[in-house]
């Protein structure tokens, strides 16, 4: 079974390679019509491709490029009244001859809608009704019949990705437009929430550098954060983690001989309270740590402190 699994991703992946190849300046041709558009994108496939259209439509809409997914069985019995003239219309279809998308055609001609085509074949009837076309022709489906759309649905799949990070990146659309777009759950959170609405500012651990190894402990310990503030709100220190705490236990298990000023990080990672969830947690990332002091950079005054997992 692994070795099925293995050989599947070695053929989409081949496949996908072969597609990238086929690129070419019609690639940046669809790209700037859209961009130019002032209207919506409309998807439209059956079957996988349908599928595969739902999710770049999906895409699209939330990276900055208004879309929808419209099934062209729907639209063959009224939903086209939902077309309007400004929109683009994007056919998926590998064979390029898929009936029921075929019979969409003449209406978006007599509306005057721009058609950009993804299909497997250039001289397909669909292709060449387009007024673009996206080349998606794979070397073999995954599919050991070769009867079940594999690399095929794959590679529209990613021709779609690869749309909606090229608009993307021309509209230099940034975190905070895609925040608008996703205000609920954790990735909304992150990216709409900023460090003062959920940083803890209650009784913070902060400690003299002069205290004790047992006061230490106690004052760790209430503050449940992992670690204690060195200094106080005006100005901090340093910090020590229980990690610093540790490691110097390990270096001298003589606790009378050890003392704040030698275990102490003296540059404690500090961050502004206006800024977003998702910088803190980046930063944190990227140091390694799980907990980050709020408040005046340049100072070192402290207004709280933000934890990765509060």
């Amino acid at each position: 079974m692994k070795e099925i699994a293995k050989r599947v991703f070695a053929i989409e992946i081949e496949a996908l390679q072969h597609v990238a190849g086929l690129i070419d300046d019609e690639f940046n041709n669809v790209v700037n019509t859209i961009l130019k558009s002032s209207g919506k994108v409309v998807v439209i496939g059956i079957g996988k491709s349908g599928l595969i259209g739902k999710k770049i439509a999906a895409t699209l809409s939330s990276t900055g490029t208004p879309s929808f997914f419209l099934h062209p069985g729907e639209a063959f019995h009224g939903d086209l009244g939902i077309v309007g003239a400004d929109d683009l219309i994007i056919l998926i279809s590998y064979s390029g001859e898929t009936d029921e998308v075929l019979k969409v055609i003449p209406f978006l001609k007599w509306n005057k809608n721009l058609i950009i085509s993804i299909t497997g074949n250039p001289n397909s009837t669909i292709a060449k009704n387009s007024d673009h076309h996206l080349n998606t022709n794979i070397t073999r489906e995954a599919c050991p019949l070769a009867l079940a759309p594999t690399s095929s649905t794959t590679a529209a799949l990613v021709m779609g990705d690869a749309l909606a990070v090229a608009l993307m990146e021309s509209r230099q659309f940034q975190q905070e437009d895609f925040a608008r777009f996703h205000p609920g759950g954790n990735l909304g959170h992150k990216l709409l929430t900023k460090v003062k609405d959920t940083m803890r500012t209650d009784n913070l651990p902060f400690i003299n550098r002069e205290a004790s190894f047992t006061e230490l402990l106690l004052r760790m310990s209430e503050g449940r954060l992992g670690l204690v503030v060195v200094g106080d709100a005006s100005y901090a220190e340093g910090v020590v983690t229980d990690g610093d705490l540790r490691r110097a236990l390990l270096r001298n298990p003589d606790t009378s001989k050890l003392n704040i000023a030698s275990m102490m990080s003296k540059n404690p990672v500090i961050i502004d309270a206006e800024e977003f969830v998702s910088k803190a947690e980046n930063i944190m990332i990227e140091k390694k740590i799980t907990t980050i002091l709020v408040g005046l950079v340049e100072q070192r005054s402290i207004k709280g402190i933000y934890q990765i997992y509060n």
